[in-house]
């Protein structure tokens, strides 16, 4: 309304991004392009002049852009109360580049310069600035208006799954780390309970519950009983060994060694003489055992004349 204002009317492009499905509405000669891997396309087609004159094969697209007539457009929004817009629906993928611009850059700026630009400034905004900057200093005849956008699509709800994934693989991990760590602690705790070993102490066989020497620094052993037997009665061989520690399995193993080692030492202790001297106190024992009992009742001597004594 008013005076001067009568019969104006404006373009519009309109997009609505949603995960990886894009909608496009348009009226006018604004236009909306999408970079996909690298390559510029235009999705829409202009309601122009130029355009119905390409079409017929009038004009070609590089005499358009010289045109005297470029800016005539056949639909417009608020002209006709009745104009309905052209509508696309496409599916695009992560990481597209969605460009909706009026003509006052895809008039001033050529198809190529513009694909190099989006590819090339990764921030959108910083893009889209580039861009409007680019159409001014070509001459800039007419107002530019520049909105990019990246497509993120799913990236979002696939990069929190895989946040939550690692998530729980760490915590898996942790959990299994924990876990051996624990059966390991465990393991070694039960080993060193059990475990024991024989050693030298002061000359005589000990009995000590853990291991010899030291384990990452630390001692692991338990004096259990410092036993009578002697470290030298023992042959030269098992000396050796106690000097280092003889691991055994357990204490009961231990006990059961210096039991033999004592038995031995025992039966090597005892002269030769005393055990034949011995065995024969045995014989001898028995024999007048057997004898005692015969006498004790002798038999009556016989009488060739018969009677009684």
């Amino acid at each position: 309304e008013g005076r001067g204002r009568e019969g104006m009317g404006t373009t519009m492009t309109a997009a609505m991004l949603e995960g990886e499905r894009l909608i496009i509405a348009q009226v006018g000669d604004s236009r909306a392009y999408l970079l996909h891997q690298g390559k510029l396309q235009q999705l829409t087609r202009d309601h122009s002049l130029m355009a119905d004159m390409i079409e017929a094969g009038q004009l070609t697209p590089e005499e358009a852009r010289s045109h005297p007539n470029r800016s005539v457009i056949t639909r417009a929004l608020g002209s006709d109360p009745h104009t309905q817009p052209d509508l696309y629906e496409i599916n695009v993928e992560t990481g597209d580049r969605l460009l909706i611009c009026s003509d006052g850059l895809s008039g001033m700026v050529c198809d190529n310069e513009i694909e190099s630009t989006l590819a090339r400034v990764r921030d959108p905004q910083r893009c889209a600035s580039q861009l409007v900057n680019e159409a001014i200093a070509n001459g800039g005849h007419d107002n530019v208006t520049v909105i990019v956008a990246d497509v993120t699509g799913f990236a979002e709800v696939r990069r929190k799954k895989m946040a939550r994934k690692t998530k729980l693989s760490i915590a898996l991990v942790l959990v299994l780390f924990a876990a051996i760590v624990g059966g390991a602690a465990w393991g070694t705790n039960e080993y060193l309970h059990n475990a024991a070993y024989l050693a030298d102490d002061n000359g005589k066989v000990a009995i000590y519950r853990g291991v010899p020497g030291d384990v990452f620094g630390l001692t692991y052993s338990e004096l259990v009983e410092s036993t009578d037997v002697s470290v030298s009665d023992l042959q030269p061989g098992f000396q050796e060994r106690l000097k280092e520690g003889w691991r055994v399995d357990s204490v009961e193993a231990a006990e059961a060694l210096v039991k033999e080692y004592r038995e031995d030492i025992d039966a090597k202790s005892k002269p030769a003489g005393d055990e034949a001297a011995n065995a024969d106190a045995s014989a001898a024992d028995a024999a007048s055992s057997t004898g005692g009992t015969h006498d004790a009742n002798p038999p009556a001597p016989a009488n060739s004349q018969g009677g009684a004594a």
